[in-house]
């Protein structure tokens, strides 16, 4: 358990330090500007005293009073300085933050999804990225708050010792509060976030599964098993607040009763003519500072909290990214090698000791009843994943050699539901490539069959995403449309023939076994596409059952029930 939690510090550390430094010359201001207001609020009960003092003595205070003037305006100029650069500094962490954490996703790619859950990923980046984003503020306002307490000690001392004395009889009391706080706001913190993520996870599989559950009719039920946790979460948060409150409850009852021995060893200095009028004035306001355990309380709840969002933010980053190698891509015809390829989702074997020769420049269509690995073998073929055990090549070289700008320059993709990322039509055709070439992404839409509509929407290929309402159909021709101009050696369709309509899909198939130069490996589900393919491999319990032409395996009957009534797998 020790190592463990050394490990989730050290974690967290490596994930703070660097976005504290992000904001470090910030953080320092923001530092100063609060220890600067802190010693403008130590220095206004001297200077109240002596203006009392000398108002007693019938002399002119009026020196005296434009300090304490001069001392209050500079405290609330450096109270605005200080509010101003707290939010600079959250705004700053969190947006590096986010930054950070979303890169680690998109490296780790399926992985994230199958470790953490997409929605669960979203509330880390998300909430969790706003959470930690205030810890440097925090921490840095957390020192100049420490500042008062100390600074109210130091000066009673400096009046006189015995105050300082009776106050601090009561710091040990003080310290084990504070303890106590930090250590179970930790663990309630942690329950509120981790229960916020199962709520956003089973959100996020709804939205995903909208349709689904609308034809079903079973919102009702979905939305009360996305709500179940919520008592659980209630729960949380109601702890948290006790215990905050706790603390708050214990502060208020032992500060009074210091500040009370303080005053009251202050009279009887002052009545033994030892203390001035002004100095028991200033004595008071100084034990009223140095007991200030409330503002510490909300400082440092801040603070845990912060900590909290942060070591789960950790956990993704300290996932293990794929490594790219360092060696070049050589000339070649995108031949496709898989030798012995092992892959698990969790501790399901979902394909077993795979061999498969795809030779360059022909098509292979991947076929198999669902749930026989078709989707994750098109992703071990283009590293989108990493298999368990075994090996994949491109052109003799294996897929964890290659650098990632040959890698991804080499092979492109098309799915079954596209992404379509960018801000207009032209931006999510050209997603990825280092040059576009208009005349090149207009090719590769017209191949794709997606030229004709694109041109009827309001700005033609200037549309922003956002306002071109597309069907299934029209979104997989524009994701086969960025494939297309992608180019590469290898191109991976990945069941993105699936909505298109028979002639449709015959003319793009038609156009795609013409790009002679370029590997295709096809996940097909219509018995059509398999046909056209130069040969086909047939996923049967992991592992590859048969590999031949589509007329040779269609003498099989149970090669033919994979395809069902309608032709489809």
């Amino acid at each position: 358990m020790a190592g463990l939690t050394r490990q989730a510090d050290s974690g967290v550390r490596g994930l703070m330090r660097p976005a504290g430094r992000h904001s470090g010359a910030r953080c320092v201001a923001l530092c100063l500007a609060g220890t600067a207001a802190t010693g403008a609020g130590l220095l206004l009960p001297a200077a109240l005293g002596r203006a009392l003092d000398t108002l007693l003595a019938d002399g002119s205070a009026t020196g005296w009073v434009l300090c304490c003037a001069g001392l209050v305006l500079l405290i609330a100029v450096l109270d605005a300085a200080e509010t101003v650069l707290v939010g600079t500094v959250d705004a700053r962490t969190t947006a590096w933050l986010r930054r950070r954490v979303s890169g680690q996703v998109l490296a780790l790619g399926p992985r994230a999804v199958t470790r953490f859950g997409s929605g669960e990923l979203v509330a880390r980046v998300v909430g969790d990225a706003a959470q930690a984003g205030t810890a440097p503020g925090a921490r840095a306002t957390l020192l100049a708050a420490c500042a008062g307490p100390l600074g109210g000690v130091v000066a009673l001392a400096l009046i006189d010792p015995w105050p300082a004395v009776v106050l601090l009889t009561g710091a040990p009391v003080l310290a084990l509060l504070l303890r106590a706080l930090a250590r179970d706001t930790a663990e309630c913190a942690a329950d509120y976030q981790r229960v916020q993520g199962r709520i956003a996870s089973a959100l996020a599989e709804a939205v995903a599964g909208h349709r689904t559950v609308r034809a079903a009719g079973t919102a009702d039920r979905e939305t009360a098993r996305i709500l179940r946790p919520l008592p659980e979460l209630a729960r949380a948060g109601h702890r948290m607040w006790r215990v905050q409150g706790r603390a708050a409850g214990q502060a208020v009852a032992v500060a009074p009763l210091l500040q009370l021995g303080v005053v009251a060893v202050a009279g009887v200095l002052l009545a033994r003519h030892r203390l001035s009028v002004g100095e028991m004035l200033a004595a008071a306001r100084y034990a009223v500072l140095a007991t200030g355990v409330g503002v510490l309380v909300g400082q440092l709840s801040g603070l845990v909290r912060a900590r909290a969002a942060a070591a789960r933010l950790a956990q993704v980053q300290a996932q293990p990214a794929p490594a790219y190698g360092t060696r070049p891509l050589p000339p070649g015809p995108g031949r496709l090698q898989l030798r012995g390829v092992t892959a698990r989702l969790g501790t399901r074997t979902v394909l077993d000791g795979v061999d498969l020769d795809l030779p360059g420049g022909t098509t292979l269509a991947v076929v198999g009843r669902s749930g026989t690995g078709k989707s994750l073998l098109a992703a071990l073929a283009g590293r989108l994943a990493d298999p368990d055990s075994g090996e994949i090549l491109l052109d003799g070289v294996p897929l964890r050699d290659l650098t990632r700008t040959d890698l991804r320059r080499a092979v492109a993709h098309a799915f079954e539901r596209p992404a379509l990322l960018g801000t207009t039509v032209v931006d999510t055709l050209a997603l990825g490539l280092p040059s576009p070439d208009p005349d090149r992404i207009r090719e590769a839409a017209r191949t794709a069959h997606a030229d004709d509509f694109v041109r009827r929407l309001p700005q033609g290929y200037a549309t922003p995403c956002a306002e071109a309402p597309l069907s299934g159909g029209e979104a997989q021709r524009l994701g086969l449309a960025r494939a297309f101009a992608h180019g590469g050696r290898l191109l991976i369709l990945d069941d993105a023939l699936s909505s298109l309509d028979t002639v449709t899909e015959h003319h793009i198939t038609r156009a795609l076994l013409a790009r002679g130069r370029t590997t295709r490996l096809i996940v097909a589900h219509r018995a059509t596409t398999a046909a056209r393919a130069d040969a086909v491999a047939w996923l049967d319990g992991g592992r590859v059952r048969a590999v031949g032409r589509h007329e040779e395996l269609w003498r099989d009957a149970e090669y033919r029930a994979v395809f069902g009534d309608g032709g489809r797998a």
